[in-house]
């Protein structure tokens, strides 16, 4: 089969299509035949050998996948054939996958496959933040950081769906404007967003903020935050990861928490199916449709991965094999 190989840390224009053998699936795994593949920020690190998952080289990339079920061990409740999307730690930018039968969920049949891609990484990671590491309640307000990305545009729509206000932090003026198109009530650019959130809530602050981004922002976004307001910590796509004086913490009555969701259904891996059906009905409702910048061949996937190493992706970027 062709796959997108790492075989050296120089980057994404690094990457090369050869063929391999198929994968050999483990008790419990799922093998799937990948039609789409969702493009995430950690490809971009694991292409430099920067992110805190270290495959030995070489290794196919891509952790997100949609595709139609092989072969499937009798006790996961998959057959051959079931149209499915699921979580990999590499892998699926490839013809065909496996992925641990946990991490493997139904896709609705009126979802497409280049959707499904887009599901298991942000909008599960973004379900749960809001919901276990937020407690996120109707008439909240939440602050996205890195909203015209993957997990900032995934933040923007679940949380209007669960009745929160949000506001969004973007770089440019373009991005921007995709940004309200999403939904956003308000949108910031990063330059000055404290004192512009603090204006607009009358120096009251938010409830809640969503930061996949880090670095030196991070402290102004501590300073947004209402009494009893949740920090959330998604990653740094900034590429600097912050630090907090706790004496913030305790005056001002605010929380840092931890985002960690691949580490959290490592431990719990009943938690992927979990967060998987919470998000299906809004699926089959058509209420979440995630943005699609732009789908690229398998024999392109250098240039994809670069995209977003270049910030310049509004949304996802999905690979089709």
């Amino acid at each position: 089969m062709r796959a997108a190989r790492v075989t050296s840390t120089a980057g994404p224009g690094a990457l090369e299509i050869v063929e391999v053998p198929e994968p050999v699936p483990g008790p419990g795994d799922v093998v799937i035949e990948v039609e789409a593949a969702g493009v995430n920020f950690p490809d971009t690190l694991l292409t430099r050998d920067l992110y805190q998952y270290k495959p030995g080289l070489p290794f196919t990339l891509g952790g997100e996948v949609a595709g139609t079920v092989r072969q499937a061990p009798p006790e996961s409740g998959f057959v051959p054939g079931d149209r499915v999307a699921a979580s990999t730690t590499t892998g699926a930018f490839a013809e065909v996958v496996v992925a641990p039968a946990h991490t493997v969920g139904p896709l609705p049949g009126k979802v497409g496959f280049v959707t499904g891609a887009c599901l298991p990484m942000n909008y599960l990671t973004v379900t749960f933040a809001l919901n276990l590491r937020a407690g996120l309640l109707p008439g909240q307000t939440v602050l996205v950081h890195g909203a015209a990305g993957g997990i900032g545009s995934a933040a923007v729509q679940m949380a209007k769906l669960m009745g929160a206000r949000v506001f969004s932090v973007v770089s440019t003026p373009e991005k921007a404007e995709f940004a309200k198109g999403l939904g956003s009530d308000e949108v910031f650019l990063a330059d000055g967003f404290k004192d512009a959130v603090l204006d607009l809530t009358a120096g009251g602050g938010v409830d809640v903020v969503v930061d996949p981004v880090g670095g030196d922002r991070f402290t102004d976004s501590l300073r947004c935050l209402a009494p009893l307001g949740r920090a959330l910590v998604i990653g740094f796509t900034e590429g600097s990861i912050p630090t907090v004086k706790v004496n913030r913490l305790l005056h001002n009555n605010i929380d840092v928490r931890g985002v960690g969701w691949g580490a959290f259904t490592a431990k719990y891996p009943q938690a992927w199916r979990r967060e998987w059906d919470r998000l299906v009905p809004q699926l089959k409702s058509g209420a979440v449709e995630p943005p699609v910048h732009r789908i690229y061949a398998l024999e392109r996937v250098a240039e994809a991965v670069g995209l977003l190493e270049e910030r310049a992706v509004f949304g996802k970027v999905v690979i089709q094999p």
